[in-house]
């Protein structure tokens, strides 16, 4: 609907080619739909272990629902056994009541034509999530300003392979905690025509998140639609807090969707071993997504896994590591029985900088989500030091990286083109492949290719700075930021935004804790 591509530079030869791989574009791919399979890692009998086990929790030991009588009141009134504020829940309520959440659902973004599936064969790009801190190349290591958020924003924006905007794309504070949602929301909702995620840090903020959707989509069309989706983490191991579970009753009120997210880190939060740690997963998900139904029966939630591993040594969370790859494939299977979309992966690394080790731990990660059948992957670009840090760099080079889970997930092409016999037969033996139809045809589309990494000769590469990826990756954040050019949107709409916004911050005074 209003989306821009940046005019081509002109010239001949060499310089057009070059041009045309440096010019900016606003193109997004559409989300990615799966034709390849799913990696199994859990055979029949090991499922239904795991799914006893997390009802035998349910029910003998029970969860936390802190400070939230109305919250304890319902789970009575289904049939729970209340004691204090521990819910113990008959075996196969829970289950029972999630049957009335979606498989699937559309959410959508003001531009329609960025609308994305959550569900089924899909897999939904989001950027990282959370960080206090950035790193830039030339600024180093420093506190996350509004800036920086808008910023990355923007990034997300004009980044082809992201899908989504997501939400706390970093934490700026700069801004009072009580405010600084009103600008996040309005930067998620003006810089970028993506969909975009709703704060939870605090129910009434999960209400302005409610109101300023209704003012940009329309208040009947928020009711009946979701457009917003928001992270719900559950304090692991079972336990959800009245802050948490006050932004979730809000938005599955309002039809909005939220992704039911255990926190765990292995040996801290849940057992070391893979099956005791998918046992915890799957108890503390039941319990959440089903009290989301009891709220409305119907709204939108998504299986979230958030889960790494701990350094016995150090106490650090670690990224990238077998056991992890291991409890994100079984929770992919555990969410498709369960019928739920599944959040999981991303670009974890635990790393300080984009070097090897991010990239190696991120590789990893991102690749074991594509293939355990993740629907949303939060934290898809950015992510740096274990969660801590949003880098620009790496923000590009994760980006541009998700260009390979688009085309590996398009699977093998077996047609008459895919199979390639006119190459072979005009070819024939000892001859080479540069010059026939066949090629000519498909060149431009036949191999994926990096629209950030150097693949010039030893000489040329030199010659022009011996620059790494980092250094690369650098000079295309100032160009996307020079270049960025703000969608279009309903002036009345961005006036009705910018209103609520003053007036919100008007009526209460800064706080910073």
């Amino acid at each position: 609907m209003n989306e821009v591509t940046a005019r081509r530079a002109r010239g001949g030869g060499g310089s057009a080619r070059r041009a045309e791989r440096t010019a900016v574009s606003l193109e997004t791919a559409r989300f990615i739909t799966r034709n390849i399979p799913n990696f199994e890692i859990l055979n029949e009998e090991a499922l239904q272990i795991i799914e006893w086990n997390a009802e035998t929790v349910l029910e003998e030991i029970g969860v936390n629902f802190l400070e939230n009588p109305a919250a304890l009141q319902r789970w009575r009134d289904a049939g729970a056994d209340v004691r204090g504020e521990r819910v113990h829940i008959p075996r196969g309520l829970a289950r029972k009541l999630c049957a009335t959440a979606p498989s699937s659902f559309t959410q959508h973004a003001r531009n329609p034509a960025r609308n994305v599936e959550i569900g089924g064969r899909s897999l939904v790009l989001a950027p990282v999530y959370g960080p206090p801190f950035v790193r830039d190349h030339e600024g180093g290591r420093r506190y996350a300003t509004m800036e920086d958020f808008r910023n990355f924003v923007k990034l997300g924006y004009m980044s082809k392979w992201l899908h989504h905007s997501g939400g706390t794309v970093c934490e700026p504070t700069d801004v009072p905690v009580n405010k600084r949602h009103l600008d996040m929301l309005h930067a998620h909702m003006t810089l970028s025509d993506k969909p975009f995620m709703g704060s939870v840090t605090e129910p009434s903020r999960a209400e302005d998140s409610v109101e300023m959707a209704k003012l940009l989509f329309g208040a009947e069309f928020v009711d009946q639609n979701t457009v917003m989706t928001s992270l719900v983490n559950i304090n692991s191991p079972l336990t959800f807090d009245a802050t948490m579970m006050g932004a979730l009753e809000v938005y599955a009120a309002a039809n909005q969707a939220a992704i039911v997210s255990p926190f765990i880190v292995g040996g801290a939060m849940a057992p070391v071993t893979v099956a005791g740690t998918l046992t915890q997963v799957l108890a503390e998900v039941l319990a959440g997504v089903a009290y989301s139904q009891l709220i409305r029966p119907g709204a939108p939630v998504i299986f979230g896994a958030f889960v790494t591993s701990i350094d016995m040594n150090s106490g650090a969370p670690t990224f990238g590591t077998p056991e992890a790859a291991h409890i994100t494939y079984g929770a992919g299977q555990l969410a498709r029985r369960l019928g739920l979309p599944y959040r999981s992966g991303g670009s974890f690394c635990g790393s300080k900088l984009p070097d090897a080790q991010a990239a190696y731990e991120t590789a990893n990660s991102l690749n074991v989500a594509l293939m355990s059948g993740v629907n949303f992957m939060l934290h898809a670009c950015g992510w740096l030091e274990g969660g801590l840090v949003s880098s620009y760099e790496k923000f590009i080079m994760d980006a541009d990286q998700l260009g390979t889970l688009h085309h590996l997930a398009q699977g093998v092409a077996v047609d008459a083109n895919g199979q390639g016999m006119d190459a072979i037969r005009e070819v024939g033996p000892g001859g080479h492949y540069l010059g026939c139809a066949h090629t000519q045809a498909n060149f431009k589309s036949a191999f994926w290719r990096s629209d950030l990494f150097d693949y010039k000769p030893f000489e040329t590469w030199e010659e022009e700075g011996a620059r790494d990826t980092e250094v690369l990756a650098a000079a295309r954040v100032k160009k996307l930021l020079a270049d960025y050019q703000r969608p279009a949107l309903d002036e009345a709409v961005a006036e009705s935004l910018s209103a609520y916004v003053a007036r919100k911050k008007e009526a209460a005074p800064d706080a910073f804790i």
